[in-house]
């Protein structure tokens, strides 16, 4: 089967005839998973700090060092907050904090091996624009910097940071952080080095439709050569309390825009086997008719979740959720591992 092409792909994001796409992307969906299964993980998202020097315009989360409500979490907060996440069933963390301007690899290390000391947990940790700040204020490659990560615990990496990997749209709301060669660059890096990863899409604020499949385009090209993304997540921008926001851009895109569009990115990228819903940004409804338009996961609980939250969506989901939310369409609720492995079901759920 031939690539969908870059032009085809623009077509669709243009198509008004949504149930039309809808229908060819769960027939890709169907082709990775005809076992009707849609996957989700218990985790939590664990914010080591929210002090960042980068800025992005789109983030309501980051706090600069001066401005007095910076904070770096104290390690027994974040071993408690592991307890917890075990206790109810979690067996993965998702790691990621702002670009802390002190920190060098030696905290990075030391922090991932003190975890990995108390605990027998799945560390997905350190976004692209994270391994790039530390490698810049360490003095080392990002080869190096991730060997190292890696020796000291790092288990996986996750795609975010991505935004649009497009250098017109990155100058524009974050200039101070990795470019789209250097995302990419962090993520060929880190599978070549055996560290699987996921990449991720957020859109629906500068950029045109052409951006968000050079974007695209720039992933499968990737997964091309390397092999090594797992699953593909895309979101909204949302707006609210962001500097974005306040220099005049208030557009929140709806539910169609965000449907046609996972849809378009099911359709094209064709070697990269997992699509996830974002219920986080979407609510559990939208979520749930994602499944028809092309993702087969649910995401993770989010046991705990900051950044959205902090751009004013709440949206809240627990396993049971999930679930039903799963069944109700029709589907087989699977809890899964980083990797997308299928975990046993255990009993109860």
């Amino acid at each position: 089967m031939s690539h969908l092409t870059p032009a085809e792909a623009l077509g669709l994001l243009q198509s008004n005839d949504l149930i039309a796409l809808g229908k060819r992307a769960d027939e890709v969906r169907r082709q990775f998973h005809p076992d009707n299964v849609v996957s989700y993980i218990i985790d939590r998202n664990i914010n080591y700090t929210n002090i960042c020097t980068s800025g992005c315009l789109f983030c309501a989360f980051y706090r600069t060092a001066r401005s007095g409500e910076g904070y770096v979490l104290p390690y027994e907060e974040i071993k408690k907050k592991i307890g917890e996440t075990i206790d109810l069933g979690g067996i993965q963390i998702l790691m990621q904090g702002g670009l802390h301007p002190t920190w060098k690899i030696g905290d990075y290390e030391n922090l991932l091996r003190r975890i990995k000391a108390d605990f027998d947990i799945h560390l997905h940790a350190f976004s692209p624009p994270e391994v790039c700040h530390i490698a810049k204020l360490s003095g080392l490659s990002v080869e190096e910097t991730i060997r190292r990560l890696k020796d000291a615990g790092l288990d996986s990496i996750p795609g975010g940071g991505a935004e649009i990997l497009v250098d017109r749209v990155r100058n524009q709301l974050s200039p101070n952080k990795c470019s789209a060669d250097q995302w990419l660059d962090v993520m060929r890096t880190a599978h070549k080095l055996g560290l699987k990863t996921t990449a991720t899409m957020m859109f629906g604020h500068v950029e045109t439709l052409e951006e968000r499949v050079e974007h695209l385009a720039k992933l499968r090209e990737l997964q091309e050569e390397t092999g090594g993304f797992t699953a593909f997540i895309p979101w909204p921008f949302q707006p609210d309390n962001t500097p974005l926001k306040n220099r005049g851009i208030q557009k929140k895109i709806g539910s169609l825009d965000y449907l046609r569009t996972l849809a378009v990115s099911r359709i094209f990228l064709d070697n990269i086997p997992n699509i996830q819903a974002s219920w986080v940004t979407q609510g559990g409804k939208v979520a749930q008719m994602a499944l028809f338009f092309g993702a087969n996961d649910m995401g993770s609980t989010m046991i705990e979740e900051n950044v959205v939250k902090a751009a004013g969506v709440s949206f809240r989901l627990g396993e049971k959720d999930i679930r039903r939310l799963v069944i109700d369409a029709g589907f087989i609720p699977r809890r899964r591992a980083q990797d997308y492995a299928l975990l046993p079901e255990p009993a109860g759920v």
